[in-house]
């Protein structure tokens, strides 16, 4: 399985010696030469998308002086959970080094199904919802056999998902092409919100977590005798994400109103966004802490190379597509929570383009073997954030999708060149 370069066991006492020289400034620059190294080496990680969110975001405040307001930031979540959802499966399809079309229709189709079943056949809420999750992974499930084992590209088969199912979605709508899903347990996916005091404890929760994990994982390659990050390294890291969990928590919770600017907003953490945030950490550990996981990032990297070690590819392959299709199906429920409607009238194509363009914005590689689930959700906020932005700056929707277009193919050009620098490097 291909990992990222990290600093060598040695960076930490040489940044400790250069602090003791030179003061911070030391440190800095052994750290400094360090991610030069990573830089030429091509790993890269997720420093491109954090630096471009970062300038994004201090762009649009400085033009939009609501973009980082409570109710603006609760606006992005929403506006990025549909997208952020489907892009999950994306990443686990793009690990593989293939590519799912249909997940736009899939997600389309099992809208068209919850309203069907809820709606017009009187079906509880939860058992809707249960079978349009099944049938989305019955869907993926299909075209990966159909690819896997029929030996039918993946591009060609979920080329035709995209085209077929939007057929069978409008045979579930009928003439009337809409079914209006106003059921309150489906509307308080995306009309609810955490109460504070459980914003605070996710918050806390998550920046635990991220400190346990990482601490954990230089633990075992120190002992293991691999590339290490120094321990400074992880503790700042560790202390950022948790003051910008913090932060965020206190402007949706309103708990800034005397100090932030922004005071207009108090309904606390929407609840699509713990969907998505639960969603990506449970599949960031599903992919990186278990045999599956493993297996996954294996067929990605060498498809014939695992088979010799004894992987099943062809389960490996329609597993992955049968997960991509579910989370296409929990995509669709979200978005049908907030339109409060199953329609013809939503096209997939964009659907589905945004959620590949989120996974590959992200920092998943287009080749196969190299991402993280992650990084669905930085390329979600990514295109969230501009198109976001653009919306208050009432500009009009051909400047979004250039500039979303150079943003995709930025990040690919981006992944292309770390390819080439890795090749170099001999990795």
């Amino acid at each position: 399985m291909a990992t990222a370069q990290a600093p060598e066991p040695g960076a930490l006492e040489e940044a400790a010696q250069a602090i003791r020289q030179e003061g911070v400034v030391g440190a800095l620059r052994v750290l400094g030469g360090t991610a030069r190294d990573r830089f030429r080496q091509g790993e890269l990680g997720a420093a491109p998308v954090t630096v471009a969110l970062v300038v994004i975001w201090t762009y649009f405040q400085t033009q939009e002086s609501v973009f980082l307001s409570g109710r603006n930031l609760s606006n992005l979540v929403l506006q990025i959970s549909v997208t952020g959802t489907i892009a999950i499966g994306i990443v686990l399809v793009l690990l593989l080094g293939e590519i799912d079309l249909s997940v736009g229709s899939i997600a389309i189709l099992c809208s068209a199904i919850l309203g069907a079943a809820v709606v017009r056949n009187d079906w509880p809420w939860w058992a809707g919802i249960l079978l349009m999750v099944l049938v989305g992974a019955a869907i993926g499930a299909f075209q990966g056999f159909w690819f896997a084992v029929i030996g039918v590209p993946a591009f060609v088969v979920t080329l035709a998902g995209l085209l077929g199912w939007q057929g069978v979605e409008q045979r579930v709508l009928g003439t009337e092409g809409t079914i209006n899903v106003f059921e309150s347990h489906i509307s308080a996916i995306t009309t609810s919100f955490l109460p504070h005091v459980w914003g605070w404890v996710l918050a806390i929760a998550l920046a635990a977590l991220y400190a346990f994990t990482h601490l954990q994982e230089q633990v075992r390659r120190r002992r293991a005798g691999l590339p290490s990050q120094p321990m400074v390294v992880v503790a700042v890291r560790a202390a950022l994400t948790a003051a910008l969990a913090l932060f965020v928590v206190a402007i949706l919770n309103g708990s800034l109103k005397n100090v932030w600017v922004f005071g207009d907003y108090d309904l606390g953490v929407p609840t699509a966004g713990v969907i998505l945030l639960g969603l990506v950490i449970f599949f960031s550990w599903l992919t990186t802490r278990t045999r599956f996981g493993r297996y996954m990032y294996a067929v990605g990297g060498n498809a014939e190379a695992a088979r010799r070690a004894g992987i099943n590819v062809a389960h490996i392959r329609i597993y992955v597509f049968a997960l991509c299709g579910m989370l296409a199906a929990i995509g669709g429920l979200i978005q049908t929570s907030r339109l409060g409607a199953a329609s013809l009238a939503i096209d997939p194509g964009p659907v589905t383009l945004e959620a590949i363009a989120a996974a590959v914005i992200g920092g998943t590689s287009l080749f196969g073997g190299r991402g993280n689930v992650w990084s669905a959700l930085l390329g979600a906020l990514v295109i969230g954030s501009v198109a976001n932005g653009l919306d208050l700056q009432t500009q009009p929707s051909y400047v979004k999708l250039m500039v979303e277009g150079a943003i995709l193919l930025l990040a690919v050009t981006v992944d292309a060149l770390a390819r080439r620098g890795r090749a170099a490097a001999g990795r």
